[in-house]
C-alpha cells in the first residue's frame, strides 16, 4: 500500500490546478507548446471537444476542428506539460457524453446548440 501513496503523492504534484471545467460539447482553444529548432512557442488549437476519459494525472480530452474540409481530431491529455493552457470558447448543450457521431456530419449539421446557464 506504501507504493501506491507514493505514486498519488508523485502524481498530485503534477496535476494542474488552473484548468476550467471542461464538458463535452464545449469549443474550447488548446494552446499547445511547439518546439522548432532551438525555438519554442505555443500554436493554437480550437475545436469542440467531443470525448473526454479517465480522470486525475490520465484525464484526456479529444477535440475535433475541420481544417481545409477534412476532420482532424487531437486527444490532449490535460495535464500535459505540452498543453499550455486551455481557454472555452462557448459552451455546448448535447445530451450525449461521446459526440462521435459529428464524424458522420457535414458543415452545418456538426453545429452544437450554445448553452447559457454555465459560465464560460
Amino acid at each position: 500500500m506504501k507504493a501506491q501513496e507514493v505514486i498519488r503523492s508523485i502524481e498530485a504534484e503534477q496535476l494542474k490546478s488552473d484548468l476550467p471545467i471542461i464538458y463535452v460539447g464545449d469549443t474550447i482553444k488548446v494552446g499547445v507548446r511547439i518546439r522548432e529548432g532551438g525555438k519554442e512557442r505555443v500554436q493554437p488549437y480550437e475545436g469542440i471537444v467531443i470525448a473526454k476519459r479517465h480522470g486525475g494525472i490520465n484525464a484526456t480530452i479529444t477535440v475535433r476542428r475541420i481544417f481545409q474540409g477534412v476532420g482532424v481530431e487531437r486527444v490532449f491529455l490535460v495535464h500535459s506539460p505540452r498543453v499550455d493552457n486551455i481557454k472555452i470558447i462557448r459552451r455546448g448543450k448535447v445530451r450525449r457524453a461521446k459526440l462521435y457521431y459529428l464524424r458522420d456530419r457535414v458543415g452545418k449539421a456538426t453545429r452544437v446548440k450554445q448553452r447559457f446557464d454555465r459560465s464560460l
